[in-house]
Order: structure tokens, then sequence, then C-alpha cells
């Protein structure tokens, strides 16, 4: 097992990864920028080095300095995780070519699935159902994009193929307005990932957003530890997570469960990762797999009783997995809520200083947080500065403890999004269960009226 691991993050998943190496008896280095000085994981940390200033790219984005920390303080390795380096496969290389080991995927995995019409052709092949669409990228020609529409059927969906979290994507719902929705794409794609490759797909009209959640050793095993909902979004950027999904047949979360474990192991994958699908009329469809730790990984690891972390830093030191796929046994229900620094209807940025934070408490419950109180939110970054998580026998109890803890939950001095998850959280569709990934957004415009 590793002795020192550098964590090349920051916020609540730095905190998240920091504890899970006490856990684990090993020591910490936290890197961090100058906005981040006085974070609560910095102060906590077995070290710390300051990588830059506050700009993302001159810090958390800066590989030769977050590389330079871990030869500086004996780290031997760089877990990165989500968002900023952790699913750059040229950042994985260089770790590991700097004699680090990367706790993550090969960075011929991450390049793989990271390529949206690459990672579409790998999961074709390893039988994982997927989106009817262009069988690769969409060529120069306009008559070939054309016919492929035509075949797809309208609405369909253009993507970008190095695109995620939400952009690079535009739907075009007739023929006139195709080819400049190619182009327009197209340019954004190469400003945006520097990858102008786009892809076609079926635009389905109401689909929840289902992901499952794997897990991969070195030894060519692999387990999926059921599924989670992530319907509840706003412009592609989830709001609310639960699982397991409300109202879907267990028989058909085992078949397409089975289907992605067996798919890691064909492509040789190690770690976490999460297909993400689109579920409508009862079909799965495969939309992108995410190769890394998720923001939504808590309620994953209750329902489970998986450390999902702990697990890949095991992974990641060459162990075995400690459990088969008949061993998993999922229990109860868990719902996630993120708590952003922001307005909860304008959803503007927040940022200032926290003058009083009080977290709830009680059975089922759980918060995921680096704030508070005295807090200074930066500006420069995402504005989640948490999550909370509850878990319940069934899906009712869950509701009942999130309604609660979000009663109990005190931030002061910034604006956050609580009113808003206050008010979804009785919502009588969303209290019933499967809403579709429009129905905040529809949710929203009708309450603006």
């Amino acid at each position: 097992m590793f002795k020192k691991i550098l964590i090349a993050n920051r916020g609540e998943i730095a905190l998240r990864v920091q504890r899970a190496c006490r856990e684990m008896g090993i020591k910490a280095v936290m890197v961090y920028s100058e906005a981040d000085r006085d974070a609560k994981y910095v102060r906590l940390a077995d070290e710390a080095v300051c990588i830059g200033p506050a700009s993302s790219t001159h810090s958390y984005l800066n590989m030769p300095a977050i590389i330079s920390a871990a030869e500086v303080t004996d780290a031997e390795a760089i877990h990165p995780g989500y968002g900023f380096l952790s699913e750059n496969a040229d950042f994985a290389e260089r770790v590991e070519r700097s004699g680090f080991t990367f706790i993550g995927p090969t960075p011929e995995s991450i390049r793989l699935m990271g390529d949206k019409v690459s990672a579409k052709q790998a999961m074709i092949r390893a039988g994982v159902p997927c989106v009817p669409g262009s069988e690769g990228a969409l060529p120069d020609d306009p008559v070939v994009i054309k016919r492929t529409a035509k075949a797809v059927g309208y609405p369909v969906i253009i993507k970008a193929a190095g695109g995620g979290g939400g952009r690079g994507m535009r739907v075009v719902h007739t023929e006139a307005a195709l080819l400049h929705a190619v182009q327009t794409t197209k340019a954004e794609a190469g400003a945006a990932f520097g990858n102008p490759e786009v892809y076609m797909e079926k635009f389905l009209q109401n689909p929840r957003h289902i992901e499952i959640q794997i897990l991969a050793d070195t030894h060519r095993n692999a387990v999926y530890l059921g599924e989670r909902d992530c319907s509840m979004q706003r412009r592609h950027q989830k709001v609310i997570e639960e699982a397991p999904a409300p109202g879907i047949p267990r028989r058909l979360i085992e078949k397409i469960g089975d289907r992605c474990a067996t798919a890691c192991k064909k492509i040789g994958y190690r770690g976490a990762g999460t297909f993400e699908f689109l579920y409508e009329n009862g079909e799965f469809y495969f939309i992108e797999m995410n190769t890394r730790v998720q923001v939504e990984h808590p309620v994953t690891e209750w329902i489970s009783g998986v450390d999902i972390v702990r697990t890949q830093i095991a992974v990641a030191a060459g162990e075995k997995l400690p459990f088969t796929q008949r061993q998993i046994q999922l229990r109860g229900h868990a719902i996630e809520c993120r708590i952003n620094a922001e307005d909860p209807y304008k959803f503007t940025p927040s940022p200032g200083r926290i003058t009083t934070w009080h977290a709830p408490g009680g059975p089922g419950v759980r918060v995921d947080s680096h704030a508070y109180t005295n807090y200074f939110v930066p500006p420069n970054y995402d504005s989640m500065i948490g999550k909370i998580i509850v878990h319940g026998d069934t899906r009712e109890q869950a509701l009942a403890r999130m309604r609660t803890a979000l009663a109990e939950t005190v931030i002061e001095g910034i604006k956050t999004n609580i009113p808003l998850h206050r008010e979804l959280m009785v919502d009588a569709n969303f209290v019933t269960g499967g809403t579709n990934i429009h129905y905040l957004e529809e949710w929203l415009s009708q309450r603006d009226r």
C-alpha cells in the first residue's frame, strides 16, 4: 500500500480523499492555490504545497507544478478527484512517466472513453446498447450528413466527440437547420475541447438519466454497484441524485450492469468509473463513460456499503477487489442534494464569506463539505460548496430525512440553492419518482410565470 498520496484537487472531494487516506494510514499531501490557502483540508494535511495563483489554469490545471509538488514531497501516487485533470489522459501519462501511480484508469482507457465516438464504438463491440446515430464522426460531405439524419429520424442531437459537462451539443428538429448546427457545433468543439469532430444521435424526447457505477481491478475483475438516477438536472448539470432509480425493474438493472462490468473487462479498465445512460420506454442507451469518481458517489456508497474512494486507492496499489458481484447487497435508498453558493432560482454565483454554517445531523444523514463558519467562498471555481446525503430503509424515509436535514441546515452570509431543494423535496412529481431530464427546467419555467 502507498505511504503517501498527493491529492490534486480542491473543495469537498479533496477533503473526502484526505479522509480515506487517513483511515488507511496513508499520509496526504495537499496542493492548493493562493485562493484556497485557508481551506480546511489544507490545514488538516500532513503536507501542503502552494502550486500557483487563484486561476485554475495556473494552479489546479498546471501539470508541471503538480508533478513537482509530488517530487518534492516524495509522494508515491496522485489522486485527481473529479473535474480539473481527472479525465486528462496526457496528465495521467505524465504522472506515470514521472514515476508515480495515477489513481485512476490507464491513459489509454481515458483516451478511449474520453472521445465519445471511440467510446460508443467500443461499447457497441462490448454489447452495451447505444443511442441510434452516426457510426462515427460526421464527415464534411453535406449529402452524407443529411442522409444520416434522415436515417436516424428527427429530432437529432449533434454532439462534440471530445465534449462533456453538457457543453458541445445542439438539438436539430429540421433538415433546414441541420448543416448550420453541425458547423456551429464543430467550431465550438474545436475551440472548447481542441477536437472539432462531432457525431449525431437520435434525440430522445423524455428520457431519464441513469448511471451504473463500476469498480475494476488490474486482475480482470469488475463489478457494478447498482444504479443512480440523476435526472433532476438543469442545463445538463445535476442537482439531485438518488439510488436506486425509482420504478426501474431490477432485472433490467442487473442486465445492463452485467454488460457494463463485462465491457470493463474487455477494455482492460481499472479503478472507478460510471456508465451514463438515457433510459426511455424500458430501454437503456449508452451516452458516455466518466473515467473518475463522481460527485454523486456517496449515494452508491450508502446503499452498497462499499467505500468507493478507498477501493480506488487499493486497486491503484495493485490489490484485488475485496468482493465479488454476488457479495454486493444493495440496501435501502439514498438521496443527495448538491449545495451550491448561488441564487436558488436565478443561479447566479454567490461567492463571499460564510458568516454562519450549521450542518444537519441525525440518523442517516451525511454531509460532505469543506465549508465552515468564516470560510470565504472564492469566485474562481465551481459554485458547489457541499453535499447533503441521506439514507433510509425506504425512499419515503429518505425523502423525510432529507426534508429534515434541509430544514436544519443554516448557511448565512451568502446565497445558496437550499430553498430550491426544499421546494423540490415536496414536489408531487418528484415525490412520486421517475421524472425525466427536462422536468426541472420545465418546473422552473412554470414557477417564473
